[in-house]
């Protein structure tokens, strides 16, 4: 059930104005009002769009959410956890989502496996994604509501940081990247930067270079499908590994690319959460080679 608890002192306000100042977005609040849960100090309520709410008052509701992805005892390795936050660290091979053709094994099949042992009453509801061969840290809300007020209007306020090997040595050593990308009209997987496509911006800094390789860390501004690795690979510095884009695979069997901080406000407490993971072996032995 959610709750939330009329700061003392507000004056009377429509419930719905309320909520909109506490992040629900329209869509939610559509299903909370129709949802036949609404309640206001413990008394339901038949419309709740006609409600007015005041310091004091409490408001609740039990959106039942439904799923059709199984749930599976998996490894699941939690980095945080809260009654709002569930942050892990994805592995190597592991899909975010089922597909039609795998609808098993995926980070959704591990979490709501948790959620089950655990008795949490949750759908799967991740922030952003990461390719199946990138590893790295997930956010993942426990309720919409969250998710609407950590991207309000699609804008995230979160940060995420990787850490990536790259082939040769950029230059300038740090700086932006900013180029639109779209799809690959020659390919149903590949990306590619185009003047038509959606604004794209990852910031870089080179931490070291070795062997004729770079590790760079990397931040994104925005979240577009392959965004760092078309990125690189158009800055003429792939990623290690990553031979959709031009990278060898001599060293290691997927790119060398790793999220591994979270830097984020709680959308509870407004305080600042930093959450990381360490570097993966198959990366770290690149770099101790």
């Amino acid at each position: 059930m959610t709750v939330y608890h009329v700061p003392d002192g507000l004056t009377e306000m429509p419930v719905r104005s309320f909520l909109k100042q506490m992040g629900i977005s329209t869509n939610y609040w559509k299903k909370v009002k129709f949802s036949g849960t609404f309640l206001c100090n413990g008394e339901l309520i038949s419309h709740p769009a006609l409600l007015m709410v005041s310091g004091g008052d409490t408001i609740s509701w039990d959106l039942a959410e439904q799923t059709d992805v199984l749930p599976e005892n998996l490894p699941l390795d939690i980095r945080y956890e809260d009654d709002a936050l569930l942050i892990v660290n994805k592995p190597c091979g592991q899909l975010v989502h089922p597909t039609r053709r795998e609808v098993t094994g995926t980070l959704a099949n591990a979490v709501l496996g948790y959620y089950e042992r655990q008795g949490i009453q949750a759908a799967f509801h991740p922030v952003h994604r990461l390719d199946r061969n990138t590893t790295g840290l997930v956010l993942i809300v426990k309720e919409p509501r969250f998710h609407h007020q950590l991207s309000p209007k699609g804008k995230k306020l979160f940060c995420r940081e990787y850490l990536a090997i790259v082939s040769g040595t950029p230059s300038p050593s740090s700086g932006t990247i900013d180029a639109p990308i779209a799809r690959d009209p020659s390919s149903i997987i590949r990306r590619c930067v185009s003047p038509d496509g959606q604004d794209a911006i990852t910031h870089y800094e080179t931490l070291r270079t070795f062997r004729g390789m770079s590790l760079l860390r990397l931040r994104l501004e925005t979240g577009r499908t392959h965004q760092i690795r078309v990125h690189l690979s158009h800055m003429g510095h792939p990623l290690i590994g990553d031979d959709l884009y031009g990278g060898t695979r001599e060293l290691i069997g997927r790119q060398a690319l790793h999220a591994f901080r979270l830097t984020l406000p709680h959308p509870v407490t407004g305080k600042e959460l930093v959450v990381t993971a360490e570097l993966p072996s198959d990366m770290v032995s690149i770099l101790a080679d």
